[in-house]
This record gives structure tokens, C-alpha cells and sequence, in this order.
């Protein structure tokens, strides 16, 4: 068995004891395999990123479909709604994803901190000791560092996801000319927080590039 399909094969695994709630046997499982904490955080903050980056696509999309909208001069009113419904509840499902990802990241983050911790005791040499514990503390700031701004990032998204769920709402309910002048009215609002949102995230995906970079040469 190659090392990919032993991965897929331990993953297979990890997910069943995972639904059983035990994390621990989760690691375990992982380490089985050669994949300790330190490869799934790298992994977890690699899937992290990527659902960072398809979220601000989705947005990109939703905003421009939002925009495009408001220039309706007639037509299939359903349609528009349709539409619009459409891409809401694909920035909710992006939204949802990148909030998945930054709790996993969180937990296997503070998990690896732990156990990096409780280790320093083993060993018998001071000098390895310190060098250990210091390099901890290093990693481990900047692992702060980038939770805050996946942190930061995410709190971004609810803003945007309201103003998108009201608009869906009342045009769900009042498909005239009154709604589409209400979606107008919410535009600059819109690409204001939309642009905010991106612009966060892209920080918090740069804080991820250099987190990887630095986990991967220690």
C-alpha cells in the first residue's frame, strides 16, 4: 500500500473513530501511519487556505451577480430570484467550509502545542531542552498569529451573508420593481463589506503560506 492510499485508508478510519468522538484514537490512528500532529496541521491549515481562497471567488461571483442584477429592465422576475438564492446559498456553504476549517485548524494546532509541551520533560539533555522549548514558543505564537487572522477573516463573512440573506428574502416575497430598487440601495454596502472580506482573507492566506513555510523547515 502506497503512502497516499495508506493515508486515504487512515483517514477512512480516523473519520469513523472521529464520529465516536475520540480524538485521541484519531492520532493515534493518523501516527499509524507516519502522520503525526505537525503533517495534519500543516494539512488542516493547507485545506483551510484553499477554502479561503474558493470563498472569496464565491463572493467575487455573488457580488457580481448582485451587481448585475440591479440593472433588471424586465424579464423573468422568478428567474432573478432563482439567481440570486443561488448564489447566497453558495456563499453560505463557502462561508460554512472556511468556518470548518479554521476550527480544525484551532484544534490540532492547540493539540500539537500540548503534546509538544508534556514532552519537553523527557528529555535529559538541558541544552535540547531549552532549544525545544523555545522553538515552541516561537511556532506557537505564530500559530497565534495566524488563528487571529483566520479569526478575523471569518467574522467578516456574517455581515456580507446578511445583507445577501435579506435581499434574497425580500425579493422572495415582493418580486417587482420595488425589490429590485432595494437590491440598487444595497450595492455600495455590499461591495464595501465584500471588499473588506477579501481583503482580510487574502491576509489571513498570507499568514497561512508563511506558517506552512516556517512548519516545514523546522
Amino acid at each position: 500500500m502506497n503512502l497516499k492510499n495508506k493515508i486515504a485508508f487512515s483517514l477512512i478510519i480516523a473519520l469513523t473513530l472521529g464520529l465516536a468522538g475520540c480524538q485521541s484514537a484519531y492520532y493515534k490512528t493518523m501516527e499509524s501511519f507516519g502522520y503525526h500532529k505537525r503533517d495534519i496541521l500543516v494539512s488542516n491549515v493547507e485545506k483551510a487556505r484553499e477554502s479561503q481562497e474558493e470563498a472569496s471567488e464565491q463572493f467575487k461571483s455573488a457580488l457580481d451577480k448582485f451587481s448585475a442584477l440591479t440593472g433588471f429592465h424586465g424579464g423573468d422576475l422568478q428567474e432573478t430570484y432563482e439567481r440570486l438564492n443561488d448564489e447566497y446559498e453558495n456563499s453560505e456553504a463557502a462561508a460554512l467550509e472556511v468556518r470548518k476549517r479554521i476550527d480544525a485548524v484551532e484544534e490540532v494546532g492547540y493539540d500539537l502545542f500540548d503534546e509538544w509541551n508534556a514532552e519537553l520533560d523527557q528529555y535529559t539533555s538541558r541544552k535540547l531542552r531549552n532549544e525545544s522549548r523555545v522553538k515552541l514558543s516561537k511556532t506557537k505564537s505564530k500559530f497565534k498569529r495566524l488563528l487571529s487572522a483566520m479569526r478575523k477573516a471569518e467574522k467578516k463573512i456574517d455581515p456580507v451573508l446578511n445583507v445577501f440573506r435579506d435581499q434574497v428574502l425580500y425579493l422572495k416575497h415582493n418580486l417587482n420593481a420595488q425589490a429590485i430598487a432595494s437590491l440598487k440601495s444595497e450595492l455600495n454596502t455590499l461591495e464595501a463589506d465584500i471588499g473588506r472580506l477579501i481583503k482580510e482573507m487574502q491576509r489571513s492566506i498570507d499568514e497561512a503560506d508563511a506558517f506552512i513555510k516556517e512548519l516545514k523547515k523546522n
